[in-house]
Formats: structure tokens, sequence, C-alpha cells
């Protein structure tokens, strides 16, 4: 995490105008959404637009994320990161703050959304999370630094969107920013080498936390701990294979273990998420042509209708029938 002494150079009161050095663009400042190992992150207004922007004493720390989130940009389909919209300096009291301006994602994290819709929406997140990471890889990166913080599901419709590219490495170095809880190496289950394994074990991570969102602390460590938590919990133990092997590195790609988690899905009864107040089912999820429940149901009540109109009409056809036949005898 960042440091006290290092934030305070970047306490930005709401209001503040930030007009950069280069391109001379206006940004006002309205509040801080948070901070990190390499700068702070404010929420700011341009235009009439939400925007967010994100300081650094570090000029290199902010042209290496600003070299990630141009590499996302070029992943077709990709919905990892923000989008950038203006890299510039911001000149006060002789010195240069470097920024850069990015999209504003707004929506809870992913534990928020789960933990108030319900645990079935889990594994569907995941997935949607599994396919843009395995895009990611495709390209050359690893996120490193995935945590349900730095997951942000937006919709209607629901999509997991990543925010937080601080840690993006490239494949083959060492992962420049982590937090313990998501890290193999932590967990004394893996190297801190940037490589899809990395994440994967995360994401495994993730689903845990999703089960047990105030966390806990290692003890022991190695996949005994982790697994004795998996096993005790019911959110979990549908996927308990798929967790496991994520955590031990067997997945070569995040398409592997998304393949084994629609498999684990399709052959598990998954408990639907309770209708009572604003926990909504998420919708049933196939390797092939998805068909929700309600269209099923639908289907159904379409084909009882059918039938219940068929046998009205045979009944006044009888009735009619007769009635003629009364009046001819």
């Amino acid at each position: 995490m960042m440091n006290h002494s290092m934030k305070s150079q970047f306490n930005v009161r709401s209001g503040t105008v930030i007009e950069g050095k280069w391109h001379n663009n206006r940004y006002v400042i309205l509040n801080e959404l948070g901070y990190g190992a390499n700068g702070v992150v404010y929420l700011s207004k341009f235009n009439h637009q939400q925007v967010a922007i994100k300081m650094s004493d570090n000029g290199m720390s902010i042209t290496s994320e600003v070299n990630v989130l141009k590499s996302f940009a070029k992943v077709q389909g990709s919905a990892l990161g923000p989008s950038l919209l203006d890299v510039d300096d911001w000149a006060i009291n002789g010195r240069n703050i470097s920024f850069y301006v990015m999209e504003y994602i707004h929506g809870p994290d992913l534990l928020s959304f789960i933990q108030q819709k319900g645990p079935s929406w889990t594994a569907v997140l995941i997935l949607q999370l599994l396919n843009d990471l395995a895009n990611l890889h495709d390209s050359g990166w690893v996120f490193g630094d995935l945590k349900p913080e730095n997951l942000i599901v937006t919709g209607p419709p629901s999509k997991v969107r990543c925010i937080d590219v601080g840690g993006t490495t490239m494949q083959g170095r060492a992962i420049k920013e982590f937090t313990e809880f998501y890290d193999r190496g932590y967990w004394n289950l893996g190297t801190r080498k940037a490589e899809p394994g990395y994440d994967l074990f995360a994401a495994a991570m993730i689903m845990i936390n999703t089960a047990y969102p105030n966390r806990f602390t290692k003890k022991t460590g190695g996949i005994a701990e982790l697994k004795e938590k998996v096993q005790t919990s019911k959110e979990l133990i549908q996927y308990e294979e798929v967790i496991l092997n994520a955590l031990m590195g067997k997945y070569l790609s995040a398409k592997e273990m998304r393949h084994a988690l629609l498999e684990s899905m399709n052959s598990s009864d998954i408990p639907r998420a309770s209708s009572r107040g604003n926990r909504r089912s998420p919708p049933t999820v196939s390797a092939g042509s998805t068909v929700t429940r309600t269209q099923q149901n639908v289907r159904k009540r379409k084909s009882g209708g059918f039938f219940e109109t068929a046998c009205i009409v045979a009944v006044i056809s009888c009735l009619y029938f007769l009635y003629i036949y009364g009046q001819l005898i």
C-alpha cells in the first residue's frame, strides 16, 4: 500500500481545478476514490462528464500504466480496464505531477454485488472474469493485483470490469504489486512470476473470499488450509475441484479453468438465489446455447395454454352441434 507521507502529497481538496500543462484540459476534483502503491485516484468532472484521474510523483509508474491501458484498448471486445482519455502533467508549487485521465467505471465491487444479489452470481461473474483474463493473457500480460476491490460490476446487464491496472505485469517478469490474501507466494503455493497461473490462483481466492467476506488469517499456509475452507462452505463445495485445481496451478490457461467451471455448473444442482427483496437469480449458463429457466417456464405455459384452449373449443363445438341437432328433430 501507499505510505501516508506519500499520500499526503496528493491531498487535493474538492473543487480544486487541475489544468494540464500540455493539453490545457481543465478537470474539477470532486472527491478521492482510493489510493495505492503508486498514486491517488480522484473522481473529477470534465465537460459535465465524470472521469477518474490518477496522480503520481512517479512518472515512470504513470507511463507504465498508460501503456497497459493502451494495450488493453487493442484487445478486441475486452472490458478489462477503463478507457484512457488523457495523459498530462499538472504544474503546481514549482513541480510537475504526472497524471492520466480514464473512464469512470461506476458500480459496486464484486463482493458487495454478490452480498446483495446472492451467492449464485459468483460463478457467473467469475466466468466473465476468466474470459477477460484469457484475452489479457493472450496479449502477453498478467493482471497481478487481482482482488474484489479491483473488480466493479456495472450494468444492467451485469458485467465485471477491472480497474486499477497498477499491478499489471508483462508475462515472464516478477509481479510488481500484489495483495497477500490473493498471492500464491503468501500461501506457499507458487512463485510471484507473472504467468497465467498467478491470475488463476487469485481468481480461485476471490471465489473463496465471496464465502468468507471478512477473509481469514493464514495459519500454516499450503493447500490443506485452503481446502478445509472450501469444504466447509456450502457455497463453495460444488466448485471444490475447480478451485483446488486453480490453487495448485493445474490449469494452463484461463480458458481451461473457464471450461471446467462451466462443467461444474452444468453437472451440479446449483442453488438459485432467493427471490425476496432485490436478490435476483443469474441466467443459467451452458457451453453452447443458453436457455433460462424463465424461458423454459414460458414454453410450458404456452403449451399448457394451447391445450386448455383446444379443450374449450371442442366443448363449445359439441354443445353447438347438439343444439343444431335438437332444432332439426
